[in-house]
């Protein structure tokens, strides 16, 4: 399994989990927004923050805009379809200067790529990797177009069947892409418990043999954390720092409270992982000896007394005869008088 490398930091099996702060299109198309959500990122821990490069003309056809000129919901949305694209989207200027400011600030930067033009843009600001999103995971021409780009790809999974990702994965590893990492992801937001279905991130790495992370939509912190103990390597959330922000993803998305948890917890949970090899640690050989039981007297004896069971006991400390060891002394004689609950030692018999 071949891992990928995002600007030095190694992401794969066995490695710490690489957490993913998806900003999207939270920004709003405001730049001092956009640079205190990477603020406050970078503060939570996160490894890196992903946007989105499409453009008014690369994602939406103009029927769909026609069919969308107005929301029900007032209250996070505003005028028709195509208004909210416009002042959403990640000018090419954009780009550049929040790719900067990621540089300075010392966090990932990382964008999917809705277009042929896309890739070659974000080709040309030397990305770490292309992302792509779910919806593309049949939209074979662009994957071609990808894997002749020599970069790492990291492909969400959401609506697809294991046939259409199978069928993706060969198209990538045909080319010239670099090392591929899949993404279980349920493409609803957010998604009933029931369908999140975490066991497919051991069926996935079973199956293509890939790192594979969990791009969620969750509401809360508790799933993306159960991700990692299945062994996602990968944990991509939508991140905000008002969820009552208007705009597509706010509600849904992680506060800078539920990113610090997901980080936090998240490596505590990776660092718990440890090996299937069976150890006994050296601090618990030592607190055997103060939580485990020795032998003691049940009774008092007298020297020349030959012991049974019934004339045993089993008291803490564990620093003496174990319990297990009983039957090496059943049949001993004692060579001294001893108490009731007095300790007992091999160098007490015969």
């Amino acid at each position: 399994m071949e891992k990928l490398d995002l600007n030095g930091q190694l992401v794969g099996k066995n490695e710490p989990p690489y957490i993913i702060a998806e900003i999207g299109s939270n920004h709003n198309g405001d730049m001092d927004l956009c640079r205190k959500m990477i603020d406050s990122a970078y503060d939570c821990g996160a490894n890196a923050v992903k946007f989105q490069s499409w453009s008014e003309s690369s994602l939406i056809s103009r029927a769909e805009y026609a069919r969308n000129t107005s929301y029900a919901d007032k209250e996070r949305h505003f005028g028709s379809l195509e208004e909210m694209v416009r002042r959403y989207v990640f000018t090419p200027e954009q780009h550049v200067e929040i790719l900067d400011y990621c540089m300075k600030k010392g966090i990932t930067f990382l964008s999917s790529c809705f277009s042929q033009k896309e890739v070659d843009f974000l080709d040309s600001l030397d990305v770490c990797a292309f992302k792509l999103a779910s919806m593309d995971i049949n939209n074979i021409p662009l994957l071609e177009y990808i894997s002749k780009k020599d970069r790492p790809v990291i492909v969400s999974t959401g609506m697809a069947t294991l046939g259409e990702i199978e069928k993706a994965v060969h198209i990538l590893q045909s080319g010239n892409c670099g090392p591929i990492a899949l993404l279980h992801c349920i493409a609803i937001y957010p998604p009933d418990y029931k369908t999140i279905n975490l066991h497919n991130i051991k069926m996935l790495e079973h199956t293509f043999d890939l790192p594979i992370g969990f791009s969620d939509h969750s509401i809360g912190t508790s799933i993306p954390i159960a991700s990692i103990a299945l062994g996602a390597c990968i944990v991509e959330k939508h991140f905000t720092i008002d969820k009552s922000l208007d705009g597509w993803d706010h509600a849904i998305s992680a506060d800078p409270e539920e990113l610090a948890i997901i980080v936090r917890e998240g490596n505590n949970v990776f660092n718990s992982l440890g090996s299937t090899v069976r150890v006994v640690s050296t601090d618990e050989l030592v607190k055997r000896k103060v939580f485990r039981r020795r032998m003691v007297a049940k009774h008092s004896m007298n020297k020349g007394n030959v012991i049974t069971l019934d004339d045993m006991d089993f008291k803490r400390p564990g620093n003496g005869i174990n319990p297990d060891e009983y039957k090496y002394v059943v049949g001993r004689t004692l060579n001294r008088d001893v108490e009731t609950d007095e300790e007992l030692e091999w160098t007490d018999f015969y």
